[in-house]
């Protein structure tokens, strides 16, 4: 079970006292004041004829370790910077949260080192052979160190998984213009709608049934329905459920992900689904962004290599995207709101008597929701101006690209940091009833996502352009 902590908002509220001082004291006010200040700085030097491109560096594609020792021996500087860059936001960040920089700092060190071996396999051209994605790569050697090693309890200081996820999900929000939502049509949202809720209800209602709280029920639910880690750990706070809570809902959301990456894939090639098809039933039954991202881009390269399989290796990322980042991810902040009102105007009510206020519930609402929104604003703002050839030529190399591989390497230190906090011999304490509620989920989220996009949408998702 993981031990990370959930946010402050998980607590109940000292939300009143602090009052305007909550945009330097709660960890979703820094967030935003991380993710969105990139993408400002980025928009001003992309105004200015410049670019975030150096600083924001990844490894590049390599065949051999000659190619991969070059590219480091060339890019060593910018590296360098870019590690400072980090560094410094978090630093300042998390020392104003009461984080302890001296054991932040070489706890950071150790995450970057091996972040940027993470993101160097991620980019073998082999890798998507094996479904290397950088962010499941993350996880997965995470998953290791931490079941295989004790780590000095000083090195989880920066393991931060809830700040490095805000952050990038807010980043996301800069390569996800409000217009994509015009692209993907009344079809995606529709069904990305059903799946939700339907998801949602079910693992509630089950979890209920096997008695757990009602709180615990929200959070697992909003694994399964939304978002997987970030969600869990948005209706967390938004409930006011237990740390523990969360702990258990995102090692039930890794362990289903990581099954889904191999399961999804493997299924669709075996039933020769068209890649456009694929995509989209991967975006309706995949847990995590990275995950499935990872399942996409690994079906997506069957295209024209596996006979039998049509359509080209872009549909399936498209119509994955459009499934489970914009369709689905959107919901985190519904539910996230109608979790807040009902947890302090119900639930709160009848255990206490004590009666909410709407200061309390906007102290429950997750915050970098507004980030991720005023990021896709901003690039949302600059499109407008291009067309979409123009757009893909001068905007995407020089803003929204440079931008994307910052938030990857945010998700690589958050999936590293999941891992790394992830110990599987816990989850036996947390008993079976809250995988069996998951579970449930799964099932009907599977065979619905099947249902909807390889029979009643089918055509949509196969003839996917944008």
């Amino acid at each position: 079970m993981s031990s990370i902590a959930v946010d402050a908002a998980a607590q109940p509220a000292p939300a009143k006292a602090l009052g305007w001082r909550e945009l330097w004291l709660k960890e979703d006010w820094w967030a935003i004041w991380v993710g969105v200040g990139l993408v400002l700085v980025g928009y001003l030097l992309f105004l200015n004829g410049s670019s975030l491109k150096w600083i924001a560096v990844t490894p590049a594609k390599w065949t051999s370790f000659e190619d991969l020792g070059k590219h480091f021996a060339g890019n060593a500087d910018r590296y360098v910077a870019q590690f400072a860059l980090w560094l410094v936001l978090f630093s300042v960040a998390l020392k104003t949260l009461g984080a302890k920089l001296r054991e932040f700092i070489p706890s950071f060190i150790f995450l970057y080192a091996f972040s940027i071996l993470i993101f160097a396999i991620g980019q073998w051209t082999q890798a998507n052979k094996y479904n290397l994605e950088p962010p499941l790569v993350a996880l997965l050697l995470g998953l290791v160190i931490s079941n295989s090693a004790i780590l000095p309890a000083w090195l989880k200081s920066g393991f931060r998984v809830e700040f490095y996820v805000k952050v990038g999900i807010i980043l996301l929000g800069a390569t996800l213009p409000f217009t994509l939502l015009l692209w993907a049509g009344p079809v995606a949202i529709f069904q990305a709608s059903i799946v939700s809720i339907v998801t949602f209800l079910v693992i509630f209602n089950v979890a209920l049934r096997l008695g757990l709280d009602r709180r615990f029920a929200a959070t697992l639910a909003a694994g399964g329905a939304v978002c997987g880690v970030s969600a869990s750990i948005a209706i967390a706070g938004a409930v006011g459920a237990k740390k523990e809570h969360a702990s258990v809902s995102i090692t039930v959301v890794i362990i289903w992900a990581i099954v889904m990456i191999f399961v999804l894939p493997l299924t669709s090639r075996y039933l020769e689904l068209p890649t456009g098809v694929a995509g989209a039933w991967i975006g309706t039954s995949e847990f995590a962004d990275a995950a499935g991202f990872a399942a996409a881009q690994a079906y997506g390269g069957y295209a024209g290599q596996a006979p039998g399989i049509t359509g080209n290796a872009d549909q399936a990322v498209w119509a994955f995207t459009l499934m489970k980042v914009v369709g689905r991810d959107v919901w985190i902040g519904i539910w996230a709101f109608v979790l807040a009102v009902i947890a302090t105007t119900r639930w709160e009510k009848s255990e206490s008597g004590r009666k909410a206020d709407a200061a309390e519930i906007w102290w429950r609402f997750p915050k970098f929701v507004i980030g991720f929104v005023i990021a896709s604003l901003i690039i949302t703002w600059v499109a407008q101006h291009y067309s979409l050839a123009d757009f893909g030529k001068l905007v995407a190399p020089n803003l929204s690209d440079p931008i994307k591989n910052l938030r990857t390497w945010s998700f690589i230190f958050c999936f590293f940091s999941i891992g790394l906090t992830t110990r599987f011999s816990e989850l036996a304490h947390a008993g079976k009833k809250p995988f069996l509620a998951f579970s449930a989920g799964v099932v009907i989220n599977v065979i619905l996502g099947f249902i909807l996009s390889v029979y009643v949408f089918a055509s949509h998702w196969t003839n996917l352009v944008h």
